[in-house]
């Protein structure tokens, strides 16, 4: 039975004097190269309504055969006259139901059956379609929908040294030539391209994309469509999802091995035998998928199972490495297959959307090694985009190593471990904390430390600025919190974990509160100690009556009840001490060991005069 369908159109013996044209052969646009050729003189085309409903419903969802189809259809009318051809449209639209079941064969059996009520050929480029016809005896022909050429057009305007090719109508076309570090856009023709020289590109793409086994349409949405063509990844866009109709492939134009990177002994171990979680960072076009295909030839090589989760799938891996894409259009149903599959290693390119990232965390936490490819600006940013999507004390446990792709070339590595610790340019030791810190891997200096801050998760640099840094970032907090009592409050750092607040001096007792509730509950939400001062000094009337004694931590002014819940300001001889509530039993108490508390000490031992003011 197979024998019997010509595959070849010069070979027929069966003429096409009355046709009737299927959805496939009519997006292929065979149809109207057979007129344009003169095979089809005085031929009558009846093409089914069931074809055209078809071809508007999938026009309507922005799918690219739909407008093939349609603009064959044009292309056929303007032929008719030339060829002295007919063109007839009969029957019914189909149905909603017959639309939804078209891929059962419905719509394919409705054709089928106007073929044979019109004593006509099926012209069909679908060989399910042409071998079904023929089993219900319907004359048919069977045209291959696209003859297999070595090149295609788009692949003419590529040069060895081309990463990526940018057409758009109206605008000449583009070339970004070099390697990474030294990359060039060129102009690549004198004249601006049209609509219709954009549109042959892409006919042949997706021609090629439907019957070679080396392409595939990766995503077909409205207005927007990405094809992968052996190595080439290509992504369409029409309006109204754009301005215009643009067309961009991008390709890589480098493969190389882990040791053409040149990596120290020491990196190259941890990749083999400690890092498990690595995150390869850069910026798009900086190369770091071309390292993350060495990784998985390299991990190959030392006899691992390699996966990789892609979409589109443009890695240049050996065939040893499946490469799966997102199982329907869900990475975690691809990650619940690769959990059955058990490979030692899962390359993850790349990582984009908040559920990518708790894939590659869970994947990670079930055991599988994860190199996840993510675009990053600065190393650091690799992390910070896994803040809030994961839990912080867990994100040690999914990224243990940081590769820092720029130009090509590995230009940092930072490793990531959990600790328990004050954080850096603090001192007291209540104020220790879990932690992730992050080190250059190569000499192991501390170069951030990531930790919650308040209700804030903070990534504080460690160095020569971490200071300012901290300040910067806790006076603002600061600010916020006193903002709520006085509008014109200022903060002071006057050492590490202590600062001064100025405020309005009316505002002073509000601030530090009955017994001096408010201002220690500010203190524990904050991780700072914090001296109030008046806005403007004012010594007012000095307080005679009153006793100073240590009473275990605490020294302890004692006044007279009379003076319970006044504002009182503390000197020591003309320099402002600090501001208090003077509680219901009359006292006002003082951390010995505070700032404070040891600046009072020393006036109380003659080195100062002890001045109380109301």
């Amino acid at each position: 039975m197979r024998g019997k369908i010509i595959r070849k159109p010069e070979e027929s013996k069966i003429k096409l004097k009355k046709v009737v044209p299927d959805t496939s052969i009519l997006v292929s646009g065979k149809l109207s190269y057979l007129l344009e050729e003169g095979k089809m003189k005085n031929s009558e085309i009846i093409i089914p309504e069931i074809v055209m409903g078809e071809l508007q419903a999938q026009a309507s969802r922005m799918k690219e055969s739909g407008f093939l189809g349609l603009e064959e259809i044009k292309k056929i009318r303007s032929l008719l006259k030339k060829n002295k051809a007919k063109l007839r449209i009969i029957g019914e639209l189909p149905s909603h139901e017959d639309i939804m079941l078209a891929k059962s064969g419905r719509l394919d059996a409705l054709i089928q059956k106007v073929a044979k009520n019109e004593k006509a050929v099926l012209i069909t480029g679908d060989l399910p379609q042409a071998l079904m016809a023929e089993a219900h005896d319907i004359p048919v022909k069977y045209f291959q929908s696209y003859k297999i050429v070595k090149k295609l057009k788009i692949e003419k305007l590529l040069t060895k040294e081309t990463m990526s090719l940018h057409l758009k109508e109206g605008t000449y076309p583009l070339a970004k030539r070099g390697k990474p570090g030294k990359i060039d856009l060129v102009k690549i023709g004198k004249k601006k391209l049209k609509a219709s020289d954009v549109e042959e590109f892409i006919d042949e793409i997706f021609e090629v994309a439907r019957i070679s086994n080396d392409a595939f349409v990766e995503f077909n949405d409205r207005g927007a469509s990405v094809v992968q063509i052996r190595d080439m990844r290509v992504a369409i866009a029409r309006p109204p999802f754009s301005d215009g109709l643009e067309l961009t492939v991008v390709r890589p134009i480098v493969k190389l091995t882990l040791d053409d990177y040149k990596l120290s002994d020491k990196l190259k171990e941890r990749l083999d035998k400690k890092a498990e979680g690595v995150l390869l960072a850069g910026s798009p076009g900086s190369g770091k998928s071309t390292f993350a295909a060495s990784l998985a030839e390299f991990y190959l090589s030392k006899g691992k199972i390699v996966k990789t989760i892609e979409s589109p799938k443009d890695l240049q891996v050996p065939a040893e490495v499946t490469q799966y894409g997102p199982l329907n259009n869900s990475f975690e149903k691809t990650a619940d297959i690769l959990l059955l599959v058990r490979p030692d290693y899962t390359i993850f390119d790349e990582i984009r959307k908040r559920k990518d990232f708790q894939v590659f965390a869970d994947m990670r936490l079930a055991g599988i090694g994860m190199i996840g490819v993510i675009h990053a600006s600065d190393p650091i940013d690799a992390t910070q985009r896994f803040l809030g999507k994961i839990e912080l004390g867990v994100i040690p446990h999914v990224i243990d190593t940081i590769v820092y792709i720029k130009d090509g070339k590995v230009a940092k590595v930072y490793k990531l471990s959990l600790v328990v610790k004050v954080p850096s340019g603090m001192t007291e030791a209540d104020l220790a904390r879990p932690m992730v810190e992050i080190r250059d891997f190569e000499d192991d200096k501390l170069e951030y430390e990531i930790y919650t801050y308040g209700e804030q998760t903070v990534v504080v640099p460690v160095g020569e600025e971490k200071e300012n840094s901290l300040q910067k970032l806790a006076g603002e907090q600061i600010r916020e919190v006193f903002r709520d009592f006085d509008p014109r409050a200022t903060v002071e750092f006057v050492s590490d974990n202590r600062v001064l607040v100025r405020v309005d001096n009316e505002i002073i007792p509000q601030v530090i509160g009955r017994e001096g509730k408010t201002i220690k509950k500010l203190e524990e939400e904050i991780g700072l100690s914090i001296d109030i001062e008046p806005a403007v000094k004012s010594l007012g009337k000095e307080v005679k009556g009153y006793g100073v004694s240590e009473t275990g931590a605490f020294l302890v002014f004692r006044f007279k009840k009379k003076i319970s819940d006044e504002n009182v300001n503390i000197y020591v001889d003309d320099d402002y001490v600090m501001s208090a509530t003077v509680g219901r039993k009359g006292e006002v108490k003082v951390k010995k060991k505070s700032d404070v508390g040891r600046y009072i000490l020393r006036a109380l031992t003659g080195k100062g005069k002890l001045k109380v003011f109301i």
